[in-house]
């Protein structure tokens, strides 16, 4: 059952120079209980979308449906009451330094009239939940930045929401912290059911918790769908990059220096380049070695590794495949006929900029 539905979507900013469309014709459905991700670029509009989801920002155009309530038409108390079931969880945590860790989890509790007694004892529950209970009487100062994205998420779950907005919440997080917050979102979501909706810029933050994606490019939804198919056959460019993270190893990068003077690397360079999925069923067979053997046509292999979707490991690889076309559509074939997904990244670059492996 649909918990959350955005039909025809705009938002338009008015600045002095200029009118800027940040969000143009959004639609999609996020699921009841669903842990739904929205990626894209700095500078996409994901941050817009998510804050238009409780009308922090008020849409220009469309409408935003909550529950079967259509934001655009409530009243003021009403909207306020509505946001009460909503919770945000944000990058830069958003604590009150002044107040213990305790105080700061009550803090919404309070403002609902909830009497302080229960309210420590909410925040108490809360505080277990997320690791804390320890640190309750600790000051947000006192802590590192995954402890206070904990005491953050506690809050956010003090009013008992059914859904959970996080924006950009584990960016100022190193890589451990990060999957230590994702697995506590991912149990909060099966133990409570809460519906939990993931704005980020990492593909490795949808790989790991996410079960559907939508993939914002420039103010649009150029894809979305099960993160698994997403992985597996990404059809806009946008997802292609996402999804082909990172550039070359530190050798490459070596070797692209002196380019001018190594044929071998300019011959790699204008090969056609391809990135394979392998499944269960096509991990056993050699393919690579076999597609050698079968077209006596070397294969550079750019890039492998194993990424975990949804719990299941995945084997991908980016491959320099022949610069004859007539070859190259024979290679593709061969590897499609083996059950792989292969998708065409050439146009994408390489090495991709500004990215690592």
């Amino acid at each position: 059952m649909p918990i959350i539905e955005v039909r025809g979507l705009y938002k338009t900013f008015e600045t002095k120079d200029a009118t800027v469309e940040a969000l143009k014709n959004i639609n999609f459905t996020v699921e009841e209980g669903d842990i739904y991700g929205i990626i894209g670029m700095s500078g996409a509009g994901k941050s817009t979308l998510v804050r238009c989801l409780n009308f922090l920002e008020v849409p220009t155009e469309g409408q935003v449906i909550v529950e079967g309530k259509d934001l655009g038409e409530m009243t003021p108390p009403d909207l306020r009451e509505l946001r009460s079931s909503i919770g945000m969880i944000f990058q830069s945590f958003n604590l009150l330094m002044q107040c213990s860790v305790i105080d700061n989890v009550c803090f919404p509790l309070t403002i609902h009239g909830v009497s302080k007694r229960d309210a420590r004892k909410k925040a108490k529950e809360l505080l277990r939940t997320v690791g804390l209970e320890d640190k309750a009487k600790a000051y947000p100062a006192q802590l590192s930045g995954g402890q206070m994205q904990r005491v953050a998420i506690a809050r956010a779950l003090a009013c008992d929401p059914k859904i959970l907005l996080c924006d950009e919440a584990t960016s100022a997080l190193d890589p451990q912290t990060t999957h230590q917050i994702l697995e506590l979102l991912r149990r909060i979501n099966r133990d409570t059911g809460i519906t939990i909706i993931i704005i980020t810029h990492s593909m490795n933050v949808v790989r790991e918790i996410c079960h559907n994606v939508a993939i914002v490019e420039a103010g649009e939804i150029v894809e979305d769908g099960l993160v698994e198919e997403i992985f597996a056959h990404p059809k806009s460019r946008a997802a292609k990059r996402l999804i082909v993270e990172g550039k070359d190893p530190d050798y490459y990068d070596e070797a692209l220096e002196d380019s001018t003077e190594n044929p071998a690397l300019d011959t790699l360079m204008e090969n056609r380049r391809i990135r394979i999925v392998f499944t269960t069923n096509s991990s056993y067979e050699p393919v690579i070695a076999n597609m050698i053997l079968t077209f006596n046509e070397p294969v550079n292999i750019l890039y492998a590794a194993t990424k975990d979707i949804g719990g299941v490991a995945r084997g991908e690889m980016i491959l320099g495949l022949s610069t004859d076309p007539e070859v190259f559509a024979r290679q593709v074939a061969y590897l499609e006929e083996r059950g792989l997904a292969v998708e065409d990244i050439t146009d994408l670059g390489w090495p991709l900029e500004g990215r690592s492996y």
